[in-house]
């Protein structure tokens, strides 16, 4: 990245850009959300704790395929839950799209697996665990599917595992921060996610998911690398086990799921909309979106 810096686009931007970080103190919405919280951490450790080890173990294998299929949907790839297990068994359709999802599938399973065994301890939200996650996933996939089309359509770009994005992307109507801006943007992302006490890191685990996004390090790879460590942020600080899974909610909700993203996107409204420089209200509608899609799915797996 220091070699290349000289090459890749900056435009000078403030990491203040994507303040707030956290929802403010000051905000009025905060001890709603606080509840909503605690109330996931105690639903979550009661529900896991009344299963047997045994029981636990094999959910967490389902929760795994089931947690693929949903995140994959989001991305409009629909793989069948029976050709995931399949491609887990190494039995890939001979129809080549079909066997390039089943691979794809079959990578996101192994990513999480590594997470759900701890891979990722210690190393959550830092730009190391974010590089090796996407290298973790992008390693197993296609060769078809590590290609994207430049948004002129002039050429094709190919992905590389675990490397930083070197060209401008939109995203939508986002245009995301510029490639040599990365390095600064994710050292603050780092700075501030990953040295949260456990209530304030199932509060803002909507504001990191919404945060990473937003600075899109990857060309491509970036939804289901922002679910994973959703997921592996829930894993870590609500000891879920791993037998529940965020990504069922938000695919069955995508439209709410992506609408409250892009709103997230905007800058703040008036004088009462916090003081970032991106919306604070919208913030607080996507963590409150965000936190009761978990409550639900821990009710809908018990």
């Amino acid at each position: 990245m220091k070699q290349n810096k000289k090459r890749l686009k900056n435009r000078n931007e403030d990491v203040a850009l994507m303040e707030p970080m956290v929802l403010s103190q000051s905000s009025k919405y905060r001890s709603e959300l606080m509840d909503m919280a605690l109330e996931l951490a105690s639903k979550s450790s009661g529900f896991r704790h009344s299963l047997a080890p045994v029981i636990c173990q094999a959910l967490t294998k389902l929760v795994r395929t089931m947690n693929c299929y949903y995140s994959n949907l989001i991305e409009d790839h629909n793989t069948h839950p029976i050709d995931i297990d399949r491609a887990i068994e190494g039995d890939y359709s001979e129809e080549p799209k079909k066997r390039d999802f089943q691979l794809e599938a079959n990578a996101h399973v192994i990513c999480q697996q590594w997470i759900d065994d701890g891979g990722l301890k210690d190393n959550l939200y830092t730009l190391d665990g974010l590089l090796e996650v996407h290298s973790r996933f992008c390693d197993n996939l296609p060769d078809n599917l590590l290609v994207v089309e430049d948004p002129e359509g002039k050429e094709n770009i190919r992905v590389i595992p675990g490397e930083l994005r070197q060209r401008d992307v939109l995203v939508g109507r986002h245009l995301a921060i510029s490639p040599a801006a990365l390095p600064c943007f994710l050292e603050r992302f780092e700075a501030v996610y990953s040295k949260l006490g456990k209530s304030e890191s199932i509060l803002s685990a909507a504001a990191a998911h919404h945060r990473l996004l937003w600075i899109h390090p990857f060309m491509d790879g970036n939804g289901r690398v922002a679910r994973l460590l959703s997921h592996a942020a829930l894993l870590e600080v609500l000891d879920t086990g791993g037998v529940w899974s965020v990504a069922r909610g938000l695919a069955r909700n995508v439209e709410k799921y992506k609408t409250l993203l892009q709103q997230c996107d905007l800058p703040r409204r008036n004088d009462s909309d916090g003081r970032g420089t991106m919306s604070e209200e919208a913030l607080v509608e996507f963590t409150r979106f965000f936190l009761e899609v978990c409550l639900d799915q821990v009710t809908f797996m018990e």
